[in-house]
């Protein structure tokens, strides 16, 4: 109902078409300050219905401006519910949006004949490093930009922790010259496979640093350790998915966005062991090592959008950070 300036800005969504459900969007606008990257990040967003006139106190323009300039295809007048079903029972596939006069066997000969990217993390992550302060630090850690939405370094700065942003090929000999307190694996857009240079990077630095990753940085953390990843058949998206941490039994609402997951039975060799599970589908929400001093959830604990009932695990990060410290 909520959210769509968080979604079509967040960095995860890059080459996707984003349909909504609610059959209105577009009612309070746009503005920058709910912007969770630089720009609009997804190929195109599909919507039942538009609204024309935003009436939202915070509105600076109105959304179709802010897609119009960002190139981003906007489309309108869809049963995206009907839509959704189809998601559902038949997975995520291609699309092609063109006019209505182009010839059925052409636009699928489009779709067949253009490859997947395999760069869109090299897209959506920064291009140089640079740092987000917080007054009176307590702790410096390392991020790793594989598309990181911004309420992750606003977490992190809440809570007293200065971050160096790192692109995602940084070499593990340039993180360790910063002499950071912890590592961390952002979010990110894609195949994890696609990101070897991150996976060998985390692969040298683990059990050399504390490391906390969330989402695409959950997977990376799994192959890196020897697991598998594979792709789902339509993902997890929004801010309803119930996840049960294994060693509470407690279950918590979370806010997910991935087409990817980590395969479960494949941990068994290595370090890790499963921490979290999906209620809805048994899929693994979250990784651990203790004697590595390294965990990872597959969903968002920082939400924006959605609920906020996982932000316990930046907490989690600082005691790992601080107990490395006192060793």
């Amino acid at each position: 109902m909520t959210g769509y300036p968080e979604i079509l800005s967040d960095p995860s969504y890059t080459d996707q078409a984003v349909v909504m459900t609610y059959p209105l969007i577009g009612n309070y606008g746009m503005q920058a300050e709910d912007y969770e990257s630089d720009g609009l990040k997804p190929a195109a967003l599909i919507v039942r219905e538009y609204c024309e006139a935003p009436s939202g106190l915070r509105c600076e323009r109105p959304l179709d401006q802010v897609l119009a300039e960002a190139g981003v295809a906007g489309v309108q007048g869809v049963d995206t519910r009907r839509l959704t079903r189809s998601i559902r029972d038949e997975g995520s596939r291609r699309a092609l949006i063109t006019s209505a006069d182009t010839p059925l066997e052409e636009g699928l000969i489009r779709l067949r004949e253009t490859e997947l990217p395999h760069d869109a993390v090299a897209r959506a992550g920064c291009k140089a490093p640079y740092t987000v302060e917080c007054a009176h630090a307590k702790y410096h850690i390392a991020a790793i930009d594989c598309g990181m939405k911004r309420n992750i370094l606003r977490s992190f700065a809440q809570r007293g922790i200065e971050t160096t942003v790192l692109p995602w090929n940084t070499p593990a000999e340039e993180i360790l010259a910063l002499a950071p307190d912890g590592l961390f694996l952002s979010n990110g857009p894609g195949d994890p496979t696609d990101v070897p240079e991150t996976i060998r990077t985390v692969k040298t630095l683990i059990g050399r640093l504390p490391v906390f990753g969330i989402c695409l940085g959950h997977q990376v953390i799994s192959l890196a350790c020897g697991g598998e990843t594979y792709k789902l058949k339509f993902g997890h998206r929004g801010g309803n998915h119930p996840v049960r941490e294994l060693a509470t039994g407690k279950i918590a609402m979370t806010s997910q966005n991935h087409s990817y997951a980590v395969r479960g039975e494949s941990l068994a060799e290595t370090c890790l062991s499963v921490t979290h599970v999906n209620v809805l589908d048994g899929t693994v929400e979250g990784a651990a090592s203790e004697a590595a001093r390294v965990f990872s959830v597959q969903f968002h604990p920082e939400s924006a959008p959605g609920p906020q009932d996982s932000l316990d695990l930046f907490e989690r990060f600082i005691h790992l950070m601080e107990a490395c410290r006192h060793a």
